[in-house]
């Protein structure tokens, strides 16, 4: 089972991620963990943050020699502006100071009702690690994720597919084509068109002390039928990708496949037939059987049926903005402006990489699930066994 734990604030001195239920030899590399955080720090219209912190992942247990030994993994990435917090957000007592609390709670964030709950007068206590900086080290978790499930031949892939009300339009072409794209488009699409009218919107925004939100998608190809289950909720594997992504911080929807579209569109036209080729298999997939359209986004009843997954998340704008929403102070109870840390204008396609991340996270740990090994050779060994009986069922 993968299982993983992160810890740290946002100006703290670092985030830490510990990954436990990874098997032995797999090859793991700080260099492509590094990519995906350099990939979540990028985006149009991303702020000043990005420019004082370059992330790094340092693998520091669990690894030897560039590959897992089964044991769990320890990764770690530092936060460059700890130097200029080391008072403040210090964890011992002799460096106090009460003048520097914030007391004004920020409209959309945790501020408040994080306070209240854990019964904080400092709302610092509860934005540290409410912030989204967090998501660097699930995006560095995720990385590992990735490369496990590259070991098996299945690729996941994020962008943004609607941004400030925009919407792309998919092109044509192979997963491949699709990402190379991806890679060079400001805002993460695939469509140069809908690029241009994004990035004006989020200069827009910007002049006018506004945020922006959007809708990014995850698919994941080379999927093998069975992944998940339908026996119990909570293992549901259209179930668990919808409580990651939701995780998010700002995400306030998702849907699978066609989604919400869906439930406007006659039971006709949803269903995805199915039909059967032997000679499928004979040319390297891994059944018979297969169908024409992809409603499902890969999921029937909680189990993957060996289609594309396509996971579809809602962001919603950065609530901080460089012009102020109405709070109250919550110790003097007296209105004010709130209060404006350091902030993107539109976070969309930074977002689609954390997206990326933590589907990528559900996907390899139903995998591991269903097909087990305490090292890679016995894990590919089950798969191997697996496929081959998909060819002849």
């Amino acid at each position: 089972m993968f299982r993983y734990l992160t810890a740290g604030e946002s100006h703290g001195p670092q985030l830490t991620a510990i990954i436990e239920g990874l098997p032995s030899g797999l090859r793991l590399s700080e260099t492509a963990i590094n990519l995906d955080l350099a990939r979540r720090q990028g985006g149009y219209g991303r702020g000043g943050r990005m420019q004082i912190e370059t992330d790094r992942a340092r693998l520091l247990s669990g690894v030897r020699w560039g590959e897992t030994l089964g044991s769990p993994v320890t990764l770690v990435v530092e936060n460059s502006d700890w130097v200029n917090w080391e008072k403040r957000m210090s964890p011992f007592e002799e460096h106090r100071d009460e003048s520097s609390g914030v007391t004004r709670a920020r409209p959309g964030h945790a501020d408040l009702p994080g306070a209240q709950k854990y019964n904080q007068h400092d709302v610092r206590n509860i934005l540290e690690r409410s912030s989204a900086r967090e998501t660097a080290v699930r995006v560095a978790v995720g990385a590992v994720a990735k490369s496990y499930l590259g070991r098996f031949g299945i690729g996941v892939t994020g962008c943004v597919v609607e941004l400030g009300g925009v919407t792309a339009e998919r092109p044509d072409l192979g997963i491949k084509e699709l990402q190379q794209i991806i890679a060079d488009s400001q805002v993460y699409t695939f469509d140069s068109d809908a690029e241009e009218k994004m990035i004006a919107l989020i200069d827009q925004a910007k002049a006018a002390g506004d945020s922006l939100g959007g809708v990014v998608e995850v698919r994941v190809t080379g999927v093998p039928v069975g992944l998940g289950s339908h026996v119990q909720w909570d293992r549901r594997l259209d179930a668990r990708l919808a409580g990651a992504v939701m995780s998010i911080q700002a995400f306030k929807g998702v849907e699978v496949g066609a989604g919400f579209a869906a439930a406007r569109t006659p039971g006709s036209r949803v269903h995805d037939e199915i039909f059967f080729d032997p000679q499928r298999v004979s040319r390297g997939e891994q059944s018979g059987f297969y169908r024409k359209t992809n409603c499902a986004g890969g999921l029937e009843g909680g189990i993957s049926n060996g289609e594309e997954i396509v996971v579809r998340g809602a962001m919603k704008p950065i609530p901080t903005l460089y012009t102020p929403l109405k709070s109250v102070d919550i110790v003097t109870k007296e209105p004010f402006e709130a209060t404006v840390e350091r902030s993107d204008v539109c976070a969309v396609p930074a977002a689609s990489v954390v997206a990326e991340a933590v589907v990528a996270i559900e996907v390899a740990n139903a995998f591991m699930d269903k097909f087990g090994g305490d090292s890679i050779a016995e894990t590919a060994r089950n798969y191997s066994s697996y496929l081959e009986y998909l060819r002849e069922f």
